[in-house]
């Protein structure tokens, strides 16, 4: 009941930002990739339930537990990275997977190597890899505004209005939000023939194949530290925050392998949700956690009733399928291409890691962004011979 007191209207609208950020466009991202993965309404709805379930999960329990504003999700590059490849193994093959890259997670954050590993593949190589790897879809979004040009034209109106003017709520969501308005007063939607039964959460089968290890599960690990986990535990200390980082990955990992026994990739300190429930924008900073356990509650009912949610989804136009995912994905661009170009140092391993990631092409059945971290970080240490740390 003390935690209720601690409610109040800046947590609150910092929860609802925040979880409207996790529920506007990643799902979209989600369908995208099983789609690619040919999976089975079955198998996409427990995809959706298990990382929006155990994600909210994670963003009750953990907030209430340390008092401090850490929100549990999904991780968007995550899936954006699995819509390369999950067409390359089975679905079982997928889950196991997951499930190892959720042990390598809990494994860096037991031992406490989560600065040093970040220090070995430097942040540019990373960030430049996942700007290469979702430059496709940031060219069908600009597709896809020619293609619906009234809906397209609002909702990048509502971006660059709230990008500009107003800082309390994402530019993305009042984008998709706007999107969506104008789609359903002209594009009226039928979504009949898609529904679909309640499904009952099952266990999956994983299998451990050591090719999907080295193709699914570290790329994997290192996006969501790197690009999540990272960015969650600096927003904190940002705020004057001591957050635990070690227990932080360690609960990243067990709750992304719980995760994993029901079709998800992850479940995990999620990066801007954390940012936006701890700034100073959220109220007192003694009562700021209520907002990560608002937007942990809009998560987790998000999941419960994935299996209503995502046969609408599906009857989107797929014009502006493409037109969220660029949205959901164009802020995590720019920043990708700011920080892996920020070293002048770097400009030849960050071009060919670049070039490899967006080629898309598995080399000795081994995955596109594998080859641009393994290629790109050599040449950085040492073609380029980079004193690369922790922090650069």
């Amino acid at each position: 009941m003390n935690s209720l007191r601690d409610l109040n209207s800046k947590n609150i609208a910092a929860g609802i930002a925040s979880g409207l950020l996790a529920i506007t466009g990643p799902p979209v991202i989600i369908l995208e990739a099983a789609s690619k993965g040919h999976f089975t309404m079955s198998q996409t709805i427990l995809w959706m339930f298990s990382v929006y379930v155990f994600g909210g999960i994670y963003s009750l329990a953990v907030p209430l537990y340390y008092r401090i504003p850490i929100v549990g999700a999904h991780s968007i590059t995550g899936v954006a990275f699995l819509a390369t490849v999950s067409s390359q193994f089975t679905y079982n093959e997928l889950i196991g997977s997951y499930l190892m890259a959720g042990l390598l997670m809990f494994l860096i954050g037991y031992f406490g190597v989560f600065s040093k590993l970040i220090e070995y593949v430097p942040k540019q190589i990373i960030s430049v890899m996942l700007a290469g790897m979702i430059t496709k879809y940031m060219v069908s979004f600009i597709s896809s505004i020619y293609q619906l040009p009234l809906v397209g034209g609002v909702s990048l109106l509502a971006y660059f209005v709230f990008y500009r003017w107003n800082k309390r709520i994402p530019p993305m969501v009042a984008a998709i939000l706007a999107g969506f308005v104008i789609l359903f007063i002209s594009h009226p939607l039928n979504s009949g023939p898609l529904t679909s039964a309640f499904v009952i959460p099952t266990l999956q089968i994983p299998q451990i194949n050591p090719l999907s290890f080295l193709s699914v599960s570290v790329p994997l690990a290192l996006l969501i530290l790197s690009n999540d986990a990272a960015v969650g535990i600096g927003a904190l200390e940002q705020n004057n925050y001591l957050p635990p980082v070690n227990r932080a990955i360690v609960l990243s990992g067990i709750f992304s392998m719980i995760t994993s026994f029901f079709g998800g990739q992850s479940a995990n300190v999620a990066g801007m949700m954390t940012a936006i429930c701890s700034d100073e924008e959220a109220g007192p900073k003694g009562q700021r956690y209520m907002g990560a356990v608002v937007s942990g509650g809009i998560i987790l009912l998000f999941g419960v009733f994935a299996w209503k949610l995502v046969p609408w989804i599906q009857a989107l136009p797929s014009a502006f399928v493409s037109l969220v995912v660029g949205f959901a994905l164009i802020g995590v661009f720019g920043n990708s291409l700011s920080v892996g170009l920020s070293k002048p140092t770097m400009k030849l391993s960050a071009a060919f890691t670049f070039i490899i990631a967006i080629s898309n092409t598995t080399f000795l059945s081994i995955s596109a962004p594998v080859w641009a971290l393994v290629i790109g970080t050599f040449i950085a240490r040492y073609i380029e011979n980079n004193p690369l740390t922790a922090r650069g």
